[in-house]
């Protein structure tokens, strides 16, 4: 049991608005596949946690599915198991239908469960308490400003003894992006996501039991300028209801340029930075007495449920 004065609740941001973001991912949509190299390296490098987890799931929900991309892998890797793709915008979980339906031949051959697709919103998940056994999320959780209202939904349709496994940008992510803006204006112009130990405390907070967590750097390289600002519109990882439309006028582009320019390392290429955090925690059955009090085991006083970073 945790009590509601001790949630860790991020630095006090607006929100992004439901509308703002759906209408962002119904943009992206049509286009993704050229956007989605870094999805998929990050999704293989989660998957990769999975080898070492003995779990074979009846139900596997992708929370944040885009595309389907990750539905298609996780119904080869769990052939048995019925999949629910959600995504917050309409355009991603068309396609994402599209994209399962398109590798139906395979599972006519495994005879294996169909998969279904709904669109939702992250912190009231449209699915029943305790209905999925794996709970799976790449690169979503950091578009939701307040994580530690997306965090309990994730626990409370976990089955007892479910796992939850995710990926999110860490507070580093384009960290040369946000200092040649700084040197331009003083508007947000790019995301600021949760710190990894911040979403540990959450994952606590929520009910998770020993939750795990392990972070890396990994650094795209640039020619231009452009090159780099192009892919950061495709990966779309700026998008803020705060700033204004487009580039806003000749002059503060070509000031970002300058700023950009001036990054440039000996080797002549501009670097961007993205920290990547890789979670997973199992939900336990609660332990609570005859009358419904929370029991702590002495031994679980203070350990905070950290492991590897968290």
């Amino acid at each position: 049991m945790k009590p509601a004065e001790a949630q860790v609740v991020p630095p006090s941001v607006a929100p992004f608005p439901s509308r703002f973001l759906r209408a962002a991912f119904d943009r992206r949509a049509p286009h993704w596949a050229d956007a989605d190299f870094l999805m998929r390296e990050i999704a293989a490098r989660l998957a990769s946690r999975l080898e070492y987890i003995k779990l074979q799931p009846r139900r596997v929900l992708d929370a944040g599915c885009g595309t389907g991309a990750d539905l298609v892998a996780l119904g080869e890797r769990y052939p048995s198991a019925y999949r629910i793709g959600l995504d917050a915008s309409a355009a991603m979980t068309i396609a994402a239908a599209s994209q399962g339906a398109a590798s139906g031949w395979r599972r006519l051959l495994r005879a294996a469960p169909a998969f279904g697709v709904v669109q939702g919103d992250f912190s009231a998940l449209p699915l029943a308490d305790a209905c999925v056994d794996l709970v799976w999320s790449n690169l979503a959780l950091h578009w939701f400003r307040e994580p530690h209202r997306v965090v309990p939904e994730w626990h409370r349709v976990l089955s007892n003894d479910g796992l939850l496994m995710f990926s999110a940008f860490g507070p580093d992510t384009l960290r040369e992006l946000r200092a040649a803006w700084a040197e331009v204006d003083t508007l947000p112009h790019a995301l600021t996501p949760t710190d990894m130990h911040d979403l540990g405390d959450m994952l606590v907070q929520s009910g998770f039991d020993t939750p795990v967590a392990d972070m890396e750097t990994i650094t795209l390289t640039f020619e231009t300028p452009e090159a780099l600002l192009r892919d950061v519109r495709l990966l779309g990882v700026n998008p803020q209801p705060e700033r204004r439309g487009g580039l806003t006028g000749k002059r503060r582009y070509g000031a970002l340029l300058g700023a950009l320019e001036r990054q440039r390392r000996a080797d002549g290429t501009l670097a961007l930075t993205f920290e990547i955090v890789y979670g997973h925690a199992w939900k336990v059955p609660s332990k609570t007495d005859a009358a419904g009090h929370a029991v702590i085991r002495v031994q679980d006083i203070g350990r905070g449920g950290r492991s590897r970073g968290m």
